[in-house]
């Protein structure tokens, strides 16, 4: 009988027979176990600004009420008892072929510590700030109002040291009431007086902001008509302080506007801010324009089959300017590093959703018309706030993967 190896021969075979299935098991499994690949907040592919709306009533509620500090009146619409306001706040905006995450205040505080986000334009980008504020304000009930740097309206957040501000600026660049005339214009008849537009100097309220915020909102769009400009008091565009002559009209000089402000953006703005430029939020007056008893008092959103019978320029609609500004914007902004908050479309369906003849004031109605351009809050900006949220996170993806990595336990 052949006798035993002794341990210190067996020893050897053993490390080396272990060494090789575990070699062996790796290489056999390990492939089918691939590691997931790390993303960013939101997939590249992915259209927010393209989807459809859905009722939900399982949509969770509002993150905030009509005690909101930052509210304005006329579009506090719980407030003013508009009727419905349940019904608007269950439809959902669903991406095709995403997820539209809702905002968490807290979470995009923290992640956006120590930066200043900042909004440039009329009222409808104050309405969006209404909106983000107030949301914003259920992670730090402790916000103080803000309105220094020239701010219109604004708000500082102490636990996260974030200030969120509105800069109101209506045609972007600078505009100001004159009794005189200039002889540059050919018809003096019935004048009172015109606005002097200088096309190349910003309005004093952002002129001095460009590097104070690390994100802006740029818009500007619902003034560059003849309802705010009539005949008597037409605006007049200057450059380098001399009238332009031949004297533009008014969507001519919204094309020089342009071209100036979207330069002086690049140029001032620092490279490392994130800039954005919010296209037309369109109106939903129906039966006529806000000074012709248009009215808007819809209980549901519309059809995308009924958009183009509403927003089609060639149809000749109450609300065509959209569409036709959103034209003249995007062909300004190209070749920049802009980005566009293309939130036209979504907002196209929700002709439900404006304040309409609830504006909290007496008479207000009878002075104004019905509402048809402005949101309910709670409302539609709320789903803008989701939408630049999420943008903004994804472009501070490479921040926020860090933080996430250094506080994950």
């Amino acid at each position: 009988m052949p006798s035993k190896l002794p341990s210190s021969v067996l020893l050897p075979y053993l490390m080396v027979l272990s060494i090789l299935l575990l070699f062996l098991y790796s290489f056999l499994l390990f492939p089918l176990h691939k590691p997931e690949k790390t993303s960013s907040p939101q997939q590249s592919a992915c259209n927010l600004f393209a989807g459809r709306w859905i009722l939900d009533p399982q949509n969770p509620q509002p993150l905030y009420n009509e005690t909101c500090p930052f509210h304005r009146n006329a579009w506090n619409c719980v407030r003013n008892k508009r009727e419905n306001m349940g019904l608007i706040n269950s439809w959902k905006w669903v991406p095709h072929g995403c997820r539209l995450p809702r905002i968490d205040p807290g979470r995009f505080l923290d992640l956006v510590r120590n930066k200043n986000i900042g909004f440039v334009g009329d009222s409808l980008n104050e309405n969006f700030l209404v909106s983000f504020l107030c949301i914003l304000r259920a992670a730090d009930l402790g916000a103080k109002k803000w309105k220094k740097k020239g701010a219109w309206k604004g708000a500082y957040f102490p636990k996260f040291n974030v200030t969120v501000a509105y800069h109101r600026a209506v045609l972007l660049a600078k505009y100001e009431w004159q009794p005189e005339k200039p002889s540059a214009l050919p018809d003096q008849d019935g004048l009172k007086g015109i606005y002097r537009v200088d096309v190349d100097v910003p309005a004093d309220d952002w002129i001095n902001i460009t590097n104070f915020y690390d994100v802006l909102v740029f818009n500007t769009g619902h003034w560059w008509g003849y309802d705010k400009f009539p005949k008597e008091t037409p605006p007049v565009f200057y450059r380098a302080g001399q009238v332009i002559e031949p004297p533009l009209r008014i969507q001519e000089g919204l094309k020089v506007v342009l071209e100036h402000m979207v330069a002086y953006i690049q140029r001032e703005v620092p490279r490392k801010a994130v800039k954005f430029w919010r296209l037309q939020s369109p109106r939903h007056f129906y039966g006529g324009e806000w000074n012709q008893n248009g009215s808007c008092l819809f209980n549901r959103p519309l059809e995308e089959s009924q958009l183009d019978s509403w927003f089609d320029p060639s149809n000749n609609g109450v609300n065509k300017e959209a569409r036709q500004l959103n034209y003249l914007i995007r062909k300004a902004l190209q070749g920049t590093d802009i980005k566009l908050l293309d939130l036209s479309h979504l907002s196209e369906f929700r002709a439900d959703a404006h304040p309409a003849i609830w504006l909290g004031k007496k008479d207000a109605v009878a002075v104004w018309g019905q509402d048809c351009m402005h949101w309910c809050l709670p409302g539609v900006p709320d789903t803008w706030v989701d939408i630049l949220s999420e943008l903004i996170l994804n472009t501070f993806w490479y921040e926020v993967k860090n933080y996430t990595k250094n506080t994950t336990i």
